[in-house]
């Protein structure tokens, strides 16, 4: 069975890798997603909604007479894709526009837009964010009740969906953490992240869910996989008749992933940057 260290053997994540500064698209390095879902259960149709937002903060490039030029720039992969984009391969990628010439920033954001599409085999947009828009930015947490409060007694820091349960009667709610923190599969690095699942349906016990998150805490996984196998597990062990789970994660290389899947028809969360963005 190939294995995720299999699929990355070519990658740059782990390894010493130079930092081109001029436009090369063929630094993206895509990952399938298939392997992964496979070990949840997931081998047809799939069970949600949902994309992985991205938001790159040290995005550069020069206009037409050489003068550099900034933005923050957006960009949601499908969740539907047959293919992720290892984060330091788009690190790398986006770093190399840092000495290319464009006409205009529309430029700029197609090419981005037909590079991602080619890597991850789906329809990416960008948006890029320009200075001049950068006050109009505001900070704001994730939405839902937060369970950080609840006590805890655990020594339980590798994936045990076991403490998932319902306690009882019908709920729609929304419950979040920001205690989440999983690792890098690949060079063990720590990732840290809040947490917002929205639900409806038997009532989720809420100390048995802070227990199953906080086992996450030596997983290694990779954003992406972390919240497919939080949703994987709550539907099972809780059969929501709707469910979203949505995870803001801190940037690294500055460069942030928030990946969300929701039960189909379910209306995205709205994006937003948090106070550890």
């Amino acid at each position: 069975m190939t294995t995720l260290h299999d699929e990355l053997a070519a990658a740059p994540l782990g390894r010493a890798t130079d930092y081109p500064d001029a436009y090369d698209p063929t630094l993206l390095f895509a990952v399938p997603r298939a392997p992964q879902r496979a070990l949840l259960g997931i081998t047809g149709a799939l069970p949600f909604d949902g994309a992985d937002r991205w938001t790159a903060f040290e995005l550069t490039w020069l206009d037409p007479h050489g003068k550099p030029a900034i933005a923050i720039a957006g960009f949601d992969v499908p969740a539907a894709s047959p293919a992720i984009v290892e984060s330091k391969s788009v690190k790398l990628y986006l770093g190399s526009f840092a000495q290319t010439r464009f006409a205009a920033t529309e430029a700029v954001a197609a090419t981005i837009e037909r590079d991602l599409a080619l890597a991850t085999g789906a329809t990416v947009r960008v948006t890029l964010t320009l200075p001049e828009r950068f006050a109009q930015l505001r900070l704001t947490e994730m939405a839902g009740q937060s369970l950080d409060a609840l006590p805890l007694v655990t020594e339980c820091y590798e994936l045990d969906p076991s403490s998932l349960a319902v306690s009882g009667g019908e709920a729609t709610e929304t419950l979040r953490t920001d205690l989440f923190r999983s690792v890098c599969p690949i060079t063990g690095q720590p990732d840290f992240a809040s947490v917002s699942i929205a639900y409806a349906g038997q009532r989720i016990d809420r100390a048995g869910l802070l227990r199953y998150l906080v086992s996450y805490r030596r997983h290694a996984g990779f954003h992406e996989h972390c919240v497919e196998r939080i949703f994987v597990d709550l539907q099972r062990a809780c059969g929501c008749t709707s469910l979203s789970v949505a995870a803001s994660f801190t940037r690294r290389g500055g460069v942030d992933i928030n990946p969300w899947r929701a039960t189909a028809g379910t209306v995205p969360p709205p994006a937003g940057r948090s106070a550890r963005q």
